[in-house]
């Protein structure tokens, strides 16, 4: 697959670049500027991304960082049980627990929200740090979810973190899942509420809380471009008159 040639592979983290520095100094350039191609696209266009993942992945599969980007980019695809088979490559070649959260959602991907559970309760949990945690809890409100269990699934977002007023990354993901949960329940006031708390949190747009706001309270978003080409372009009659 092309790659600008702007992109040099330097624009990795400093852990990512010492990971590749096993390769020969070629092959290892090579999957650096892939695993950029990756992470550029893996929002805007996934399955861009997906591809530039395969090419890495072809590379350097005993390479934990690539197997790791292979993940997300299957995941981001919805290819929930790809996603979770390069997940635990890359977890039994570092031994790291940071993936245990996204490995779980790929168990509710995959239809499976009981499992899910299990491993929001296991151990590896406790060895996540605080933002590992949310994103645990997150996922096992989620499954609560998936299995129809609405109340538990609000009971489970509660949390030290949700009620801290204090603005953490994860904080307007937290609070838009809440309301979101609590709108599901039919507590729709309390959803307002925690709809607008999310948008206070959200600074960088990663929720739509403000649209799901606006929705509660009524409001409707008129597109000006669409209303102006509704309107009829001036005919002859028009031409006459201003004669």
């Amino acid at each position: 697959m092309p790659i600008p040639e702007g992109v040099t592979g330097e624009e990795l983290d400093k852990d990512v670049r010492q990971e590749l520095q096993s390769l020969p100094k070629t092959l290892a350039d090579d999957v650096a500027r892939n695993l950029v191609m990756v992470a550029r696209l893996i929002d805007e266009d996934p399955e861009a991304a997906y591809g530039y993942s395969k090419v890495a992945l072809r590379l350097a599969s005993r390479v934990a960082a690539v197997r790791e980007a292979a993940g997300f980019a299957a995941y981001a695809n919805q290819k929930y049980g790809e996603a979770l088979a390069e997940f635990r490559a890359a977890r039994r070649m570092t031994g790291n627990v940071d993936l245990w959260p996204v490995m779980a959602d790929c168990e509710r991907g995959l239809g499976r929200p009981e499992k899910a559970l299990e491993m929001a309760g296991a151990p590896e949990v406790h060895k996540l740090d605080k933002a590992g945690q949310v994103e645990m809890r997150l996922v096992a409100a989620g499954a609560r979810r998936d299995m129809g269990q609405l109340d538990a699934a609000i009971v489970t977002l509660q949390s030290p973190e949700l009620a801290s007023n204090a603005v953490q990354p994860w904080t307007a993901r937290l609070r838009y899942a809440y309301a979101d949960a609590l709108l599901a329940a039919g507590r729709e006031s309390e959803a307002r509420e925690w709809f607008a708390k999310a948008v206070e949190s959200d600074r960088d747009g990663s929720t739509d809380a403000s649209d799901r706001l606006a929705e509660l309270d009524g409001v409707e978003f008129v597109d000006a471009l669409d209303e102006s080409e509704g309107e009829d372009a001036p005919g002859e009659d028009d031409k006459d008159d201003r004669n």
